[in-house]
């Protein structure tokens, strides 16, 4: 995802001590590894695999296998596939054997025919409602109850942002209220009805089908619902908004409900004056602290909203903020149902939420705030999903939202956001839990939880219980103002990035403790810097984002580097974004797909029989600006369209093997 418009300028000490040298930081983990494969650490009972587990059973170790060098690797029994190349090309690549098809690009109509997209850019908004929005991202694919459930089913796609100089016919000059509101009307999220027949997939005209929208009414609900600063002059209850925007990573519930999480969105607003009128001087605080803290200040990213919309001027209306950076519910199967921000998740830039059913049937959500020195949060329901589904309550409305810190011993603790304990009372500025859940940042900074590396996606392994989080990258680390390394982020100039694994103890995720270590360290093999080769064994890679593990423990790893560093300095290697597949058990990892010029891969789902898998492809064409010149849409990219193309435009992609076979076998 686009690195945030905004970073705080200061925070608090590091929580752990910081590590001198990337050497020492391979030392004490090599020794850690000695240590574990040796037994001698109980408290792990044979946990922290990776490419230091120790050799499958029946698994054939091979001499330097891929690029990772440094010695024997044990052959993959989950990866069957070659690795592709990554040259440069404004194509998609995928392995021998396998075919990519381009399905739902910007612009599709969501009933499958009208209206058509026009690659002048000069849909109108209205024409916008009835299509699929821009830059998609997190995604999953629902089956229909009494239908084939791997050959229809609802596909609901995530759109993070725009680029308004692809959007608009002139891109932003000059700038209207009407590109306000197409560009409100290309963000959110799309449910559409698709088919396959004749091994086509596509749309199927459905009163299922809809687009959810940056004004579509919605209900906040949950401990937060109501407060005081929650309350706008259009919503004097606190308890409706209007619209979601910059939709990141995504989750999904056990009772078929989607999750869609609300990342980047202080770059909507901008607070001119610094003003926050009608407020007491301590009310004022409160608020301009929370808005510095998340990242609102005299100017937002570029989007220039505010201008004709003033709900995004925080200056007139300096709730409204606090109105977004939640975790929303969408009922796919229900057409006329209105998403549910659930505020018991905590507010924060939210890149993902994980659901997953713990032992005692219970929900626990996993969720990452994808921001430099930003938190892991997990929320665990007050009780079994299925009992407060029977009385008609929703399971993510009660329940309890904890934050991660990671000890230099491999063990961790996920220590508890709730009014009244420990630091988060009211002598210490917080005046009730609904304040806590809105200001979690500030709460989890209290509590003293580990600052990382940009946490985004988190994963979990349906073989092992394994839990997973993309931890993107960081070079600020150890610099002025700023938390020095620890165990967890080890590199003080983290340019590649990192995955960090855990497993909750008993295997329980409603657990209050947990062990730990890194999977790997992403960089490019070839370096001859340690600290930029990383551990990688196999293919280079770098700023590590989505992330899946399919039903076989295959991880799918898809990569965000930025448009203005991609083939260039430390990723001179690497000219375009890809997705990969790591076996977890090994440590091997092998490059699977590369996408067009400018992009970023994003977004993956499957059905069920794991032979088809849609993948999407966001931004093809960005250049090192997220905002295109409309003069020369296509100077990057001509993708999907080809050299006719108006302008390059975000993506699903449909990729199965020719015969018919398991994606990644």
């Amino acid at each position: 995802m686009p690195s945030p418009a905004s970073q705080p300028t200061s925070r608090p000490a590091a929580s752990h001590p910081a590590l001198e040298t990337f050497e020492d930081v391979l030392t004490a983990r090599i020794g850690r590894r000695g240590m574990l494969i040796g037994g001698a650490a109980s408290i792990v009972a044979g946990f922290l695999g990776g490419p230091f587990r120790g050799a499958q059973a029946g698994a054939a170790p091979v001499s330097g296998a891929g690029a990772g060098g440094g010695g024997t690797a044990v052959a993959s029994s989950l990866l069957g596939f070659g690795s592709v190349p990554n040259t440069g090309l404004d194509t998609i690549v995928v392995p021998d054997g396998y075919r990519a098809t381009v399905a739902y690009p910007w612009g599709t109509p969501i009933d499958g025919s009208a209206p058509a997209f026009k690659g002048d850019a000069s849909n109108t908004a209205q024409e916008q409602l009835l299509q699929f929005g821009m830059h998609h991202d997190g995604m999953h694919f629902f089956p229909i109850a009494g239908r084939d459930a791997n050959d229809e089913g609802l596909l609901v796609v995530n759109h993070e942002y725009t680029d308004d100089g692809l959007l608009h016919p002139g891109g932003m000059e000059p700038w209207t209220s009407e590109k306000v509101f197409k560009s409100q009307a290309a963000h959110g999220v799309t449910v559409v009805h698709i088919r396959r027949r004749g091994g086509v997939w596509s749309i199927v005209p459905s009163d299922l089908s809809r687009r959810i929208t940056a004004f579509t009414p919605m209900v906040l609900s949950g401990p937060a619902a109501g407060h005081s600063l929650l309350r706008t002059a259009v919503d004097p209850s606190g308890s409706r908004v209007f619209g979601t925007l910059n939709n990141c990573a995504n989750g999904f519930t056990p009772w078929n409900t989607y999750l869609t999480c609300e990342e980047n969105w202080n770059g909507y607003f901008a607070n001119p004056g610094g003003k926050v009128p009608g407020a007491d001087a301590a009310t004022a605080a409160v608020v301009l602290a929370a808005q510095k803290r998340y990242g609102v200040g005299a100017e937002d990213a570029g989007y220039r909203w505010f201008e004709h919309d003033d709900r995004f001027d925080a200056s007139v209306h300096p709730n409204e903020p606090h109105r977004f950076g939640w975790v929303v519910e969408i009922d796919p199967f229900d057409g006329s149902a209105e998403p549910v921000k659930r505020t018991a998740l905590g507010r924060f830039k939210h890149e993902g939420a994980l659901c997953t059913e713990a032992a005692d049937g219970r929900v626990s959500v996993y969720m990452g705030d994808d921001e430099r020195f930003e938190y892991i949060y997990k929320f665990v329901s007050g009780g079994p999903w299925r009992a407060a589904l029977d009385l008609g309550d929703s399971p993510l409305d009660d329940g309890t939202l904890y934050v991660a810190r990671f000890e230099p011993d491999g063990t961790g603790t996920w220590l508890p956001l709730v009014w009244g304990e420990g630091p988060l009372t009211a002598a210490n500025g917080f005046s009730d839990h609904g304040d806590v859940l809105i200001r979690a940042r500030q709460a989890a900074d209290a509590l003293g939880a580990t600052k990382m590396d940009r946490p985004e996606w988190i994963a979990q392994d349906p073989t092992t219980g394994d839990l997973f989080c993309t931890l993107t990258n960081n070079s600020q680390r150890g610099t002025e103002g700023r938390a020095g390394t620890d165990a967890a982020n080890p590199r003080r100039v983290n340019n590649y990035g990192h995955i960090i694994r855990w497993r909750e103890q008993g295997g329980d995720t409603a657990a209050s403790g947990f062990e730990w270590d890194i999977l790997l360290l992403a960089g490019d093999p070839a370096s001859s810097d340690p600290a930029k080769r990383g551990d990688v064994d196999g293919d280079a890679f770098g700023s590590p984002d989505g992330l899946f593990v399919d039903p076989d423990g295959r991880l799918w790893i898809q990569t965000d580097i930025s448009t203005s560093t991609l083939g260039k300095g430390d990723y001179a290697n690497m000219p375009n974004n890809m997705m990969l597949a790591a076996d977890p058990g090994t440590g091997e990892v092998r490059r699977f797909l590369v996408g067009p010029r400018g992009c970023e891969i994003t977004g993956i789902t499957m059905t069920p029989d794991q032979r088809t898998m849609f993948v999407n492809v966001q931004h093809p064409g960005e250049g090192a600006s997220d905002r295109s010149d409309p003069a020369a849409p296509t100077a990057i990219s001509t993708w999907p369209d080809g050299a006719g193309a108006g302008r390059p435009r975000s993506a699903t992609v449909i990729i199965e093997r020719i015969d018919g076979g398991v994606i990644g076998t």
